[in-house]
């Protein structure tokens, strides 16, 4: 199963929250707005600003801010600051990981194209995109039936 560490789902909350309000946010702010313990925000919020997507200013007006619209921000740069280079085996190129069967491996190097698709598709997301749905309303007949809008109209028989 190819699987997110809680640490970046983490950071694209702790992202997002920073798109949702203008201005510099305080990591306390930030967790009591999102429910993210205060010390994991401020491990994100570290994490990030390192990375380049996040700005921090000192002082006793500092805080957080995004370094670029959450639109231009995408998931792959999110799991690449937060766990390093997207790899799903030890056999990919970049990956971080030694593969002790690899010069066994019948398979050795075909899992790049693999890895690349995801990459791409990870790469083509933004975090605009992951914002929550109230930021783009549906029109009804996209909505579920539980949650699409009753008519007025009361009906007599």
């Amino acid at each position: 199963m190819l699987r997110l560490s809680k640490l970046t789902d983490y950071a694209v909350v702790v992202l997002v929250r920073l798109s949702e309000e203008s201005g510099i946010q305080t990591s306390g702010g930030i967790a009591g707005a999102t429910g993210v313990p205060e010390p994991t925000v401020a491990k994100v919020l570290k994490i990030m600003t390192t990375a380049g997507l996040v700005l921090s200013q000192r002082g006793a007006r500092g805080g957080y801010r995004l370094a670029r619209p959450l639109a231009t921000i995408s998931i792959a740069e999110v799991i690449i600051a937060i766990d390093g280079p997207i790899a799903l085996t030890a056999c990919v190129e970049h990956s971080a990981m030694v593969c002790d069967s690899s010069s066994l491996c019948p398979v050795k190097g075909r899992w790049d194209p693999v890895n690349s698709a995801i990459q791409d598709a990870l790469s083509a997301i933004s975090l605009a995109d992951m914002r929550p749905s109230h930021f783009f309303p549906l029109p009804a007949h996209h909505l579920p039936e539980s949650e699409a809008p009753r008519s007025s109209t009361a009906f007599v028989e």
